[in-house]
């Protein structure tokens, strides 16, 4: 019998995130149809983030890609991409989370919280974090 895992991604992505990441995002996220040009098939075999319709999740799953206001300096408003995206997996799955967690790594807009993910059953969830370019431990 397999386990089943709720996987939250929340953070913001800096401004100048690269077109080819956001591009990648919008496919694993199931908001773009067709795999970008230049995203591998080894390491990006299917969208890992869109939505199942028929999720199992209270309240479904759920995806969301958008550019959004952070405040204004000096300079002009300030502006990241915020990422939110929950999902149900199964265990075989779980190894995927570095596939995402290195795409995203590099362009967090500030170091911290960056999602979790726990076993359907579990209280207390495994949560990552992103500083200087990459993520925390994880114990799969």
């Amino acid at each position: 019998m397999s386990l089943h895992f709720e996987v939250v991604f929340t953070c913001f992505l800096r401004d100048d995130t690269p077109d080819t990441v956001l591009e990648a995002l919008r496919w694993h996220l199931g908001l773009a149809p067709e795999r970008p040009a230049g995203l591998g098939a080894e390491e990006h075999t299917c969208p890992l983030l869109a939505p199942d319709p028929d999720g199992r999740l209270p309240g479904g799953d759920f995806a969301s890609l958008r550019r959004q206001s952070r405040g204004f300096v000096a300079g002009g408003e300030i502006h990241v991409w915020g990422l939110f995206s929950r999902n149900y997996w199964l265990d075989d799955e779980m190894g995927e989370l570095v596939t995402i967690l290195d795409l995203l790594a590099p362009h967090v807009e500030e170091p911290g919280f960056g999602g979790y993910f726990r076993e359907e059953c579990d209280a207390e969830p495994t949560i990552f974090t992103f500083q200087d370019g990459t993520y925390g431990p994880l114990k799969l």
